[in-house]
């Protein structure tokens, strides 16, 4: 007979070689034991019959804008509290989060405040992307390898700010600072510029996927490509939303990984823009159904590694400005699981798919220690589904204080039922347990690991 801190009992667990009923034992907060006697005890029992067990899921993409994007209008979009809150009530265990705050994520001491301020207030485990700008290469190398920093994040074009690297003599540079893999906006920033004063009039939020059209995008996957062949650089491609980047990135495999977003593999223009106005405004854009099906067909074949949210809140007010004003991005940390579970009960993917997209590939690309399976000694992280569950995500359920998703309606099957982070349960059918506990995440090429 053996003792644990928490035993999940009688579900079905989504193991690295399969789906298995069995049951886990849990211990200091890590996984213990899989496949338990029936005499083991434990401190707290989980009744997971009729459930399904999957490693802690993580979003690798979300831009939380805290702190210091609190003020105007914007002041009640979202905070490290509520988006971790977020987070668990959707099911997901760990967030890699944008640098794009203000300020900007780009310096040690800006670094180490963030990572200070997470302390008690993050309801799940937190990696932190690091921003390039011109003025911080030469700093970069040593910027990458700080505890928790889940890697270099460049934005090739569409961004504010100094949060800009465009011309190729400074991507050029950036990629020779360092060593880890650098995480990329893929558009050319030149064909936005060029093509801008043609749609300064505005007209219908359709036009947005207009003017960032398909070559603004493959064009800048191609340049970065080119430059991550002649650095040798390792390159994860954002939210790839083309056929043509898709099919162009298989010859890249040596040095490019590929994230796809919920939004590419579930929305479709024109249908969504006619339906949700402002709310389909996003970066890169919704497109239509050739891209949809393309996405799918990677995801089927392998090319796409990770799903991200891309999870970027806004007032209704400036989401609901004349096009082209309107902010663009949208909410998806609390949807993606529920809307990915879904395309798993249309039989889009298979639930083991989902699990290597939205567990074990993150943590293979960003490198992540103990988390990404359900493996003894790995972290004892868990998102519980019930994949027959029958729900509608309504706004109502939404944490995040701007209070919409473009996924309001969205009758899905599959939920998430309990979310247990490092042998803790934190959220059970819809109530939040505790108090925040979030730590940062640990990563195999970082110092403090």
């Amino acid at each position: 007979m053996a003792a644990y801190d928490l035993i999940l009992r009688g579900g079905t667990c989504v193991l690295p070689w399969g789906e298995e009923r069995t049951d886990i034992g849990v211990r200091d907060g890590r996984i213990a034991a899989i496949g338990l006697a029936a005499s083991d005890t434990a401190e707290e029992v989980l009744d997971c019959a009729g459930l399904h067990i999957l490693p802690g899921l993580i979003d690798p993409h979300v831009h939380l804008r805290d702190p210091g994007q609190g003020a105007g209008p914007d002041m009640t979009v979202e905070s490290i509290e509520t988006g971790t809150r977020a987070a668990i009530l959707g099911g997901i265990t760990a967030l890699f989060d944008m640098p794009n705050t203000s300020p900007a994520i780009t310096s040690r001491e800006t670094l180490d405040n963030k990572r200070a301020y997470l302390a008690g207030r993050a309801w799940c485990d937190m990696g932190l992307y690091v921003g390039a700008t011109r003025t911080n290469i030469a700093g970069l190398a040593e910027l990458e390898l700080q505890p928790n920093v889940c890697g270099i994040k460049v934005f090739a074009g569409s961004s504010t700010g100094d949060l800009m690297v465009e011309d190729d003599a400074s991507l050029e540079a950036v990629m020779r600072s360092g060593r880890r893999r650098i995480a990329y906006h893929s558009e050319d920033e030149y064909r936005l510029q060029e093509r801008k004063p043609h749609y300064a009039a505005g007209g219908p939020y359709a036009l947005h996927a207009e003017w960032r059209d398909v070559e603004c995008a493959f064009l800048g996957t191609r340049r970065l490509m080119a430059l991550a062949h002649k650095t040798q650089r390792p390159a994860h491609i954002l939210h790839v939303s083309t056929a043509e980047e898709l099919d162009y990135l298989k010859d890249y495999r040596d040095v490019a990984t590929v994230e796809v977003l919920v939004n590419h593999l579930t929305q479709v223009a024109p249908e969504a823009y006619e339906r949700l106005g402002p709310y389909a405004v996003m970066n890169p854009p919704i497109r239509d159904a050739r891209h949809m099906e393309a996405a799918w067909a990677a995801v089927r074949d392998g090319t796409v590694d990770c799903i991200g949210s891309d999870h970027a809140p806004h007032s209704r007010a400036a989401k609901e400005r004349p096009w082209p004003a309107t902010a663009a991005g949208l909410t998806g940390v609390q949807t993606m699981v529920p809307v990915m579970l879904n395309h798993v009960a249309e039989g889009r993917l298979p639930l083991t798919r989902l699990v290597d997209l939205m567990s074990a590939g993150p943590a293979r690309v960003y490198g992540v220690t103990a988390k990404g399976r359900l493996a003894a000694g790995y972290d004892a992280d868990f998102t519980i589904v019930d994949l027959k569950r029958r729900r509608t995500i309504e706004e109502s359920w939404i944490a995040s204080p701007c209070g919409w998703t473009p996924f309001a309606g969205m009758e899905c099957t599959g939920w998430p039922v309990m979310t247990v982070i490092r042998g803790v349960p934190v959220m059970r059918e819809d109530e939040v347990i505790g108090a925040p506990r979030g730590e940062p995440v640990r990563f195999a090429e970082a110092r403090g690991a």
